[in-house]
């Protein structure tokens, strides 16, 4: 495990040099691990897809002892929580799916098939990055995966399902992206009156549920 020094209060560990589901395991155990050391100085971990940054107070500690404290840790994959399953409804209705016609031209098959890829995924949460509450998902078939667009369109508004590659996300608020818009929920992956606001915890699985527009209330 390697560890570099962020600037004064931060320390970032390295676990492996590809993202890959033991390398997810691993960074979620050493997550918990940290949790329940209760390391002093330690006031915030962010877990990332081949790393993970521990942030301290420096006027507590230092970047040596917070290294030496997580690196003496002796995480166990096996023993960590049983993931949270989130159930998200989405919409897959034409008019909120600006892409899902094109996702289909390029991917070969039928609309149907895209949505129909897309429900039967289980994706896993593997980092927070970008924006509040931007949970990057990881999960999609083959069958569905493209790269991202050759420029970002503005103003995808919020809830919106969109996938690029292997991963989906579900936007929280109004906002450009390059990636595929092949739906539209109105779940909320930000609780804002939650001492913890974010609904998804990294590690966790979620899976998408096919509703109405109706349903959806747009």
């Amino acid at each position: 495990m390697k560890a570099t020094s962020v600037g004064e209060g931060a320390v970032l560990f390295q676990l492996a040099e590809v993202a890959d589901e033991r390398t997810h395991a691993a960074i979620c155990a050493l997550d918990e691990a940290i949790a329940a050391a209760d390391i002093k100085g330690v006031v915030e971990v962010v877990p990332a897809l081949i790393n993970l940054l521990v942030a301290f107070d420096p006027i507590q500690t230092d970047h040596g002892a917070v290294t030496a404290a997580v690196q003496a840790l002796k995480p166990d994959v096996a023993a960590s929580r049983t993931p949270q399953v989130h159930r998200v409804p989405v919409c897959y209705d034409p008019e909120l799916c600006p892409d899902l016609l094109e996702v289909a031209r390029l991917t070969n098959q039928s609309v149907e098939a895209v949505i129909a890829a897309h429900l039967g995924s289980e994706m896993r949460v593997e980092m927070y990055g970008f924006s509040p509450g931007y949970a990057y998902l990881r999960g999609l078939p083959q069958s569905i995966h493209l790269p991202r667009k050759p420029a970002a369109v503005r103003d995808i508004p919020k809830g919106s399902i969109i996938i690029s590659g292997a991963q989906s996300l579900i936007t929280t608020l109004t906002m450009p992206t390059g990636w595929w818009v092949i739906g539209r929920s109105g779940f909320d992956v930000i609780e804002s009156d939650a001492p913890d606001p974010f609904v998804f915890k990294v590690g966790d699985r979620v899976v998408y549920e096919r509703i109405s527009r109706a349903e959806l209330g747009v």
